[in-house]
């Protein structure tokens, strides 16, 4: 995933797709789990994934939608943490936030960046 801008820019010049139309959804250690975050444009965080999307569109201005991952714990081995799995607890917490997530996605496409940060920004179930 830290190499995924290739494969982003591959798609979007062979299926002619304007960069408002791509939509990156992305883990976020700085976020508290279960946090969502939907942007238009930003820096990358220090997210290698999306500074290789960064480079490869050679811009900063495209849709991401970032989900939070952080652990309670704060000494851990970043790679075995990210790439390791829930909790059955953590599980059960982030389900509703997953269902969120598709209701974000599902907007993005038929309604809109701009619309949907209106409707779904700042508020939570």
């Amino acid at each position: 995933m830290n190499l995924s801008g290739k494969a982003v820019r591959y798609w979007a010049l062979k299926e002619n797709i304007p960069l408002e139309n791509i939509l990156i959804i992305t883990d976020d250690l700085h976020l508290p789990i279960g946090d969502l975050r939907l942007k238009g444009k930003g820096s990358d965080g220090g997210h290698n994934g999306l500074k290789d999307i960064q480079a490869q569109l050679n811009t900063p201005v495209y849709a991401r939608l970032r989900f939070g991952i952080k652990s309670e714990n704060p000494t851990f081995n970043q790679v075995d943490f990210v790439l390791g799995k829930f909790s059955p607890e953590e599980l059960t917490s982030i389900a509703p936030v997953i269902k969120r997530s598709i209701e974000i996605i599902f907007s993005f496409s038929f309604a809109g960046l701009e619309n949907t940060m209106n409707n779904f920004n700042g508020k939570k179930d």
